[in-house]
């Protein structure tokens, strides 16, 4: 796999700027950026089956828009036990006045208001870990039921594992990087965070073609 090349292959492109600047835009605007999301889940396909120009032309405003809201929906499903320990801490926090006196509050209290986030800070990270195969599965599928299919899930990464940890890792890379845009008074960060969800996508779909192609290799 050319890890090198996910940084790169927008600007093969070209019209990669024209691509970048609408993308860029939709990111700014809320719902509508769905349809940005969507765009990176058809560019993430492209690559996994191995379209020779993997970024996508905006010429499907909707379907973008509807792949954008259903994974989005899926993740919300999967981040669903953190937003209800979310919840249940930001209300005992209140209900008990931890939020308003914690040094007044008895230590069996504040011990429960702690456990609450202590179970909620692994289970995030557990999700960060998971949801990429979780969407690199539906991007490639198109089936809303790839969001609840959790033994493959779990059985694409245990194949994929290495390969995968390093796509997960130049993603963040990426994210980091996409930071620069700050510099440009925050408007850059739209289109930086833009590359960098395309770089991250382009990773995850050499992952799965790279899985897809091992499994067509004959036996020995």
């Amino acid at each position: 796999m050319e890890y090198g090349k996910s940084f790169t292959f927008v600007f093969d492109d070209e019209e990669w700027v024209q691509k970048i600047l609408i993308g860029g835009v939709l990111n700014l605007i809320p719902v509508v950026n769905l349809v940005a999301v969507g765009y990176g889940l058809r560019s993430l396909k492209n690559v996994a089956t191995g379209v020779g120009k993997p970024l996508p032309d905006w010429d499907d405003f909707g379907d973008y828009f509807a792949k954008g809201l259903v994974s989005s929906v899926g993740a919300a499903v999967w981040a669903l036990p953190v937003i209800l320990l979310s919840i249940a801490m930001a209300a005992f926090s209140t209900v008990t006045g931890y939020n308003t006196d914690p040094q007044y509050v008895s230590v069996p209290v504040q011990l429960c208001i702690s456990s609450l986030g202590c179970l909620s800070g692994p289970y995030g990270l557990l999700l960060g870990a998971l949801l990429p195969a979780v969407m690199t599965r539906y991007a490639v599928s198109g089936d809303i039921a790839a969001f609840f299919q959790f033994g493959d899930t779990f059985k694409y990464i245990q194949s994929n594992l290495g390969p995968y940890i390093v796509a997960l890792l130049l993603g963040a890379v990426a994210a980091l990087i996409s930071g620069l845009g700050v510099f440009a008074c925050c408007i850059g960060v739209a289109f930086t965070a833009f590359w960098a969800m395309l770089v991250g996508h382009h990773l995850l779909g050499n992952v799965y073609r790279a899985s897809e192609e091992t499994s067509l290799e004959p036996a020995l």
